[in-house]
């Protein structure tokens, strides 16, 4: 008698297994951005198997398909580079940085660059299938940014690094832009759904369940858009900084899971939103430091790294309550963390890929890449935290660019990690993109 109910429940507890696990042909894997890769997970770095060396900073996170690993680099190029040996497949010259991560999509791949054209290439080619012009690309931009002089000049913020990356989802391609809309494209054509308007730069990543999109904007507010049609079903306003638009902002990109939306915000704030309503469920306060990380949600836990403060975040998914914590001695973390098996692992500004054992909660291994091992000294201090004072001359604007520059030399990883099969891929600011088993 108990049979068929016990064979109903393990299928939708199957099907529930399935919704969360991640393609990695995806940013976040999926379109609900969960970040949970269908991989046992490293607990034990063994070598690099790979790495492929670009022109400049991969801060793009990989994706792959089909044997195919798919990356943008500010060298303006779109990278198609074979999964198994690291050699270069074809790549497409978009003359302009490639800040967004790729998705890829019935024989397409979609990416967005700093030209202000969001492009649509063939997997297997790389050959120019069809281009749409947004209203153009920005960085955020304030006067007196960070508190940095001349105090009336409206200065471009370089800790804007992304661009938004692509969701694909019912025959739609969705991005946002630094002219400061959300857009809907038709995935085969190019031709425009719809477009909606927010007050500022959008660099985070729509992530869409049930129906709508989710994102956020530079505005301060957090929106929910009905994917069919565009319109707004609800926003949420986060903090403000009026002075030294310092504490403002949303560049973590979402994730949805049981109902819940989460995000990190530059007001020093990490949200758990009901995804009906927009209303509050919590929220979690990281005393000043940025939340650009995106978060990472299973097993009723959610997980998300810090900027100034460099830690590592576990929380309670339903409550907020934390679980536990990991400090990164002060290296900000704009990496998002992957999920394999027990295992996690994110990167580092340190220029540090950091695995985390969930069941011990401790730090298991820890990659350091080329750039790290050779510069990672001068900006570093005997305690091991970063050496500002050594790449940040004064607080002038054009000292303020030259530092993170400087800080950047370390080959930060602002990519997120893919995990696939037994190998873990991440690109770096050394212009490599690694492949670790």
């Amino acid at each position: 008698m108990l049979r068929k109910p016990l064979l109903i429940c393990a299928f939708v507890l199957l099907v529930s297994l399935l919704a969360v696990c991640l393609d990695p042909a995806v940013f976040r894997g999926n379109p609900q951005h969960t970040g949970i890769y269908d991989a046992p997970g490293i607990a034990q770095f063994s070598r690099v198997k790979w790495k492929f060396h670009t022109g400049g900073y991969v801060i793009s996170s990989p994706a792959v398909a089909n044997r195919t690993l798919y990356v943008g680099s500010s060298d303006g190029n779109l990278y198609a580079v074979a999964l198994d040996s690291g050699t270069q497949k074809w790549k497409f010259a978009a003359k302009s940085r490639v800040a967004s991560s790729p998705t890829v999509s019935d024989g397409l791949v979609y990416f967005n660059a700093y030209d202000g054209n969001f492009y649509a290439v063939d997997a297997k080619t790389g050959q120019l299938k069809w281009k749409f012009q947004t209203g153009g690309e920005r960085r955020f931009a304030a006067k007196h940014l960070h508190g940095s002089q001349p105090v009336a000049e409206i200065m471009p913020d370089p800790f804007d690094f992304f661009l938004s990356s692509p969701a694909v989802w019912n025959g739609a391609v969705f991005f946002g832009s630094g002219d400061g809309s959300i857009y809907s494209l038709n995935a085969t054509s190019g031709a425009l759904n719809w477009k909606f308007k927010t007050g500022d730069v959008v660099h985070a990543s729509p992530a869409i369940a049930d129906g709508a999109v989710f994102v956020g904007s530079w505005d301060s507010y957090f929106y929910a858009i009905d994917a069919a049609t565009g319109k707004e079903k609800w926003r949420f306003k986060t903090g403000d900084d009026p002075d030294i638009h310092n504490q403002v902002g949303i560049q973590s990109s979402a994730a949805v899971a049981d109902g819940m939306v989460y995000f990190g915000c530059r007001d020093s704030n990490f949200y758990a939103l009901d995804a009906v309503t927009g209303q509050k469920r919590w929220s979690f306060p990281n005393h000043g430091s940025w939340v650009i990380s995106s978060p990472a949600v299973y097993a009723g836990k959610v997980y998300f790294g810090t900027s100034d403060s460099g830690l590592f975040h576990a929380l309670d998914a339903k409550t907020g309550s934390p679980i536990f914590s990991q400090e990164f001695q002060g290296w900000p973390m704009f990496s998002s963390p992957a999920i394999a098996g027990n295992m996690l692992y994110i990167g580092s500004h340190v220029g540090k890929l950091f695995a985390i054992d969930l069941t011990s909660q401790k730090v298991a291994w820890t990659f350091e890449t080329d750039a790290s091992k050779q510069n990672g000294p001068t900006y570093t201090k005997p305690d091991g935290t970063p050496k500002y004072e050594a790449a940040f001359a004064s607080d002038f604007y054009d000292d303020m660019i030259v530092g993170v520059g400087k800080m950047m030399s370390v080959g930060a990883i602002l990519s997120s990690p893919v995990v696939v099969d037994n190998v873990i891929y991440v690109g770096s600011a050394d212009g490599n993109l690694y492949a670790l088993m």
